[in-house]
């Protein structure tokens, strides 16, 4: 199997990006007609982090890092790091140190279906990750992987140069070529949310707001 590094791939325009950073990843995930979000495995280790980014690819084998030291050189301002293991791996591939280096050159969060460690120091750092899972167990740096290839991370297709969005509810994944619709439609839902919210705040049935009356006698429900 061929290992390449894939240097400056397209990437969505950070304008774009920047505009899904205020949309949570319910919405978002319901706009791209519930598509994209990665299994629910994938958790941030500390409450309160938000974010979206660009996505760079890191293909990794199980249980070693050694490509994501590699993928830091790869990295721009607003990059998101998602790596996935080629097999089932729980070991802490990423921890205090990595995160340095990539605050550094602007990265704003890690995604990996695998372990991290140094979960105080991160959050001490603010610096987001979402995992599979915490681990404390190292790893080794022997094998090749590949960066910025398209990867399957966590259930999910990750091209180079997608769309991120990561934040207590999980994270979801926009392709690029459909940032700017799925955008629009992530901001209608928003707005539809908003108005169902003032007329549930005014005492409002759900079942009015969303015209679920007909429907639920169409299926044969009837009140005693």
């Amino acid at each position: 199997m061929a290992h390449v590094v894939n240097q400056n791939p397209p990437r969505t325009p950070l304008d774009l990006v920047d505009a899904f950073a205020g949309l949570g990843v319910a919405t978002v995930h319901e706009a791209q007609v519930r598509t994209g979000l990665m299994r629910p495995r994938i958790r941030p280790i500390w409450k309160g982090a938000h974010i979206a980014g660009t996505a760079v690819t890191v293909s990794v084998p199980p249980n070693d890092n050694w490509m994501l030291h590699v993928a830091v050189e790869q990295c721009r301002p607003g990059d998101v790091l998602v790596v996935a293991p080629t097999s089932f791996s729980d070991a802490g591939y990423f921890g205090e140190l990595l995160a340095t280096a990539l605050a550094y050159r602007g990265v704003r969060g890690l995604v990996i279906d695998a372990g991290c460690r140094d979960v105080a120091e991160l959050e001490a750092m603010g610096f987001p990750v979402w995992s599979a899972c915490v681990s404390a167990t190292g790893t080794v740096k022997e094998t090749l992987g590949s960066v910025n290839v398209p990867i399957v991370c966590a259930g999910q297709i990750v091209d180079p140069g997608d769309v991120v969005v990561a934040d207590a509810d999980g994270v979801v994944v926009v392709p690029r070529a459909d940032a700017s619709q799925v955008l629009a439609a992530s901001r209608a839902r928003e707005e539809k949310e908003a108005r169902s919210r003032r007329r549930y705040a005014a005492g409002e049935l759900s079942l009015d707001v969303s015209n679920m009356r007909d429907a639920l006698a169409a299926e044969g429900l009837t009140y005693q």
